[in-house]
């Protein structure tokens, strides 16, 4: 990646750009506040010089001394002509206004010492621009005054440094404003493209997040390209995980398969064995056997039934069933088996015809599986109680618990498979095991 790609050189970039607002507000609120004036400077609008016109008032006040009082009025005119924008009054030495060019003008007719200050010192500095000269050499020959308007004595230019601090306020706040838009967008494009690679990642049921589209190449857009192949790799793993899996599944049904015809010899074989007069040792030795069979032989239908199920090829056809008809007919084929193993049984049905909606075999198949549970692991209790109440099955037994190891236990197929067929069913079961027994609930839950 080149480093002006990257956004530690953008984000440089933007703070240098911020850290030349100021010197570059300088000389563009400077632009923005002389050009109009400068070009307004070429137009035809009369221009006064404040200097040279209250150079010339001085002049032409000393001057008039020597002049009558209609030579005075006159030259007096010549000024109003020639700067057609004042205002032109004349106060003799006895302070009686003799002259003014503009009749509306708030001038009285005498002044006093007291109106002369005021006047002064209103005047200086103020607006309109004024110049007070006396008349001749000396102070006691009155004096004349000259008024104008201050935008006709000083240029465009100069009549606009009073809004150039407003202006300048104006510029450097814009341009301030200008660097929060470009730092704003800067920041919600990398938070708008990692919260799209967040939103990609956060994904439910161990499903694969979706490839993101790659943006700029930049560390984020290095980062979505990292991203896109940890997908392509998480896609790869989840294809040859799932090829192995249906290839184990496979592998084991063939097995079960297969080892069902030697078994079915050697137990033929083990029956004939056993049909010989032979010692009580060898009767023993047959019978551990015939026992050993019957568990191999159960464990390898627990093995497909439970390959069969994780595949979804165990035939499951649900139907409203009669709860107590299939505990009977579960428990008419197990009951031998109880009786020879010396077990109690104690049976308590539901009192009404209760019907549940699933698969009978697949829910005979659970009975099975705990039935022999009970009949392998706690024969030392010599007891087992079905009882029916409610919406729920009990199967109770006062075996050593499920925590205490037993001679046959297994590797847990058979639980698996109860687990599977109830989820399939809607049926809820837990387990609730001590030293004094365990008891096995089976809840139906409404459809």
């Amino acid at each position: 990646m080149k480093l002006r790609n990257t956004l530690q050189t953008k984000y440089l970039i933007l703070i240098v750009c911020a850290m030349l607002i100021l010197p570059i507000a300088f000389p563009l609120a400077s632009m923005v506040v002389y050009m109009p004036a400068i070009i307004v400077q070429h137009n035809d609008m009369d221009v006064y010089d404040s200097e040279e016109v209250e150079t010339e008032w001085h002049e032409k006040a000393k001057e008039l001394d020597r002049l009558t009082d209609a030579e005075t009025v006159t030259a007096l005119k010549e000024t109003t002509n020639k700067i057609k924008e004042s205002t032109v009054f004349w106060i003799d030495e006895n302070g009686k206004t003799r002259y003014i060019s503009d009749n509306t003008a708030d001038i009285p007719e005498y002044w006093t010492p007291a109106y002369t200050v005021s006047f002064m010192k209103q005047s200086y500095g103020g607006d309109p621009f004024t110049v007070v000269s006396f008349i001749g050499e000396e102070e006691n020959n009155g004096f004349i005054v000259l008024q104008i308007d201050r935008k006709y004595m000083d240029y465009p230019i100069q009549q606009l440094e009073y809004y150039f601090e407003i202006i300048y306020i104006v510029v450097v706040g814009l341009l301030l404003l200008l660097f929060i838009a470009l730092s704003w967008l800067f920041f919600r494009s990398i938070r708008k493209r990692i919260v799209r690679l967040q939103t990609s990642m956060d994904v439910e049921d161990q499903r694969i997040p979706d490839k993101v589209t790659v943006g700029e190449i930049d560390e984020v857009g290095e980062l979505e390209v990292s991203f896109n192949k940890m997908i392509e790799r998480l896609e790869a793993s989840r294809l040859r995980e799932q090829e192995e899996e249906e290839l184990r599944k496979e592998l084991i049904a063939n097995l079960s398969h297969d080892l069902r015809t030697p078994l079915a010899t050697i137990r033929a074989h083990a029956y004939t064995l056993k049909n010989e007069n032979i010692s009580s040792d060898g009767q023993k030795s047959i019978e551990i056997i015939d026992k050993k069979i019957d568990h191999l032989h159960t464990l390898i239908e627990n093995l497909l039934s439970y390959t069969l199920l994780t595949s979804g090829k165990y035939t499951y056809k649900p139907q409203n069933v009669d709860v107590n008809r299939v505990i009977r007919l579960s428990l008419t084929a197990w009951y031998p088996i109880f009786e020879k193993e010396q077990f109690t049984v104690d049976i308590d049905l539901f009192e009404e015809t209760v019907f549940w909606k699933m698969d009978p075999n697949w829910f005979e198949r659970i009975l099975d599986n705990l039935f022999q549970n009970v009949v392998r692991h706690a024969k030392s209790g010599k007891h087992i109680k079905i009882l029916c109440e409610g919406n729920s099955i009990y199967i109770m037994d006062k075996g050593p618990g499920m925590k205490n190891k037993s001679e046959q236990e297994g590797v847990g197929i058979g639980l698996s498979i109860i687990d599977l067929m109830t989820k399939e069913m809607n049926i809820t079961w837990n387990i609730e095991t001590s030293g004094g027994g365990t008891t096995i609930c089976l809840t139906k839950e409404y459809d």
